[in-house]
């Protein structure tokens, strides 16, 4: 489904993401971790197409998303580590604005409105301006802008900062929903424990390279940690290559 080849960006003479190659499947979550300035945020805005890479090639359902960006952007819902909505809109308005980019018909944003306004509790504010909304009602808002299309690839940077408990519940639920149905999760997070609860495979980029993938399984065999969570074995892994 995203297949990431020998992927390299380059700031100046720093090198932020370095010969990643990353295969995802269909139906999969996948877990990007790493520690502060490892090239998580990085790689995640080159998949959604917002940076264009120094070198590689990312493939999309076989479409190059620098050579043919909009038909990428048209498989994939981006959901940034900060999210961004017009202060003087409400969030019905930005709604409306988004599917009008993505060629949606006005019924057919209005029924993804009503149905992610239901599931993500967001109905008594969807018709109130952005700017008198919370951190975590802005992420819902923009969490509705990124699945309202019915995109493959859903690619989300930091998915549970500012949501509540019970918020970032029915979103965890709402990855493992779109997984069965086929769709690809790529999410970067700090929150090992939802990364562990939820996620098929995690990877570990350290120093902007590929250190470390595999399910939670897979990991604790080849780290020989058996019985181990994975903060544990994250915190050895990032520990050795930082040695």
């Amino acid at each position: 489904m995203l297949e990431l080849c020998n992927l390299g960006k380059r700031y100046g003479a720093v090198w932020a993401v370095r010969n990643l190659n990353l295969k995802l499947k269909k139906g999969e979550v996948f877990s990007f971790l790493g520690p502060n300035g490892a090239g998580k945020t990085t790689t995640l805005k080159m998949v959604a197409g917002v940076l264009f890479p120094t070198e590689g090639k990312i493939l999309i359902d076989g479409i190059d998303v620098n050579e043919e960006p909009e038909k990428a952007k048209k498989l994939t819902g981006y959901i940034p580590d900060v999210p961004f909505l017009y202060p003087q809109l409400t969030g019905r308005e930005f709604l409306h604005l988004v599917g009008r980019i993505y060629g949606m018909t006005k019924k057919k944003i209005e029924n993804s409105i009503e149905y992610w306004k239901e599931r993500l509790e967001i109905g008594e504010w969807i018709d109130l301006p952005s700017s008198e909304y919370s951190h975590g009602m802005r992420q819902k808002i923009v969490f509705t802008q990124a699945l309202m299309h019915e995109p493959s690839l859903l690619i989300i940077d930091e998915p549970m900062v500012g949501l509540d408990p019970k918020s970032a519940r029915i979103v965890k639920n709402i990855f493992r929903e779109l997984a069965s149905k086929g769709k690809t999760v790529f999410l970067s997070t700090h929150t090992l424990s939802v990364a562990e609860e939820v996620s098929d495979r995690k990877g570990i980029i350290e120093k902007g390279r590929l250190v470390a993938v595999g399910t939670l399984d897979e990991l604790r065999e080849r780290y020989k940690r058996v019985g181990k969570n994975l903060e544990e074995i994250y915190l050895e892994i990032t520990e050795r290559s930082e040695g």
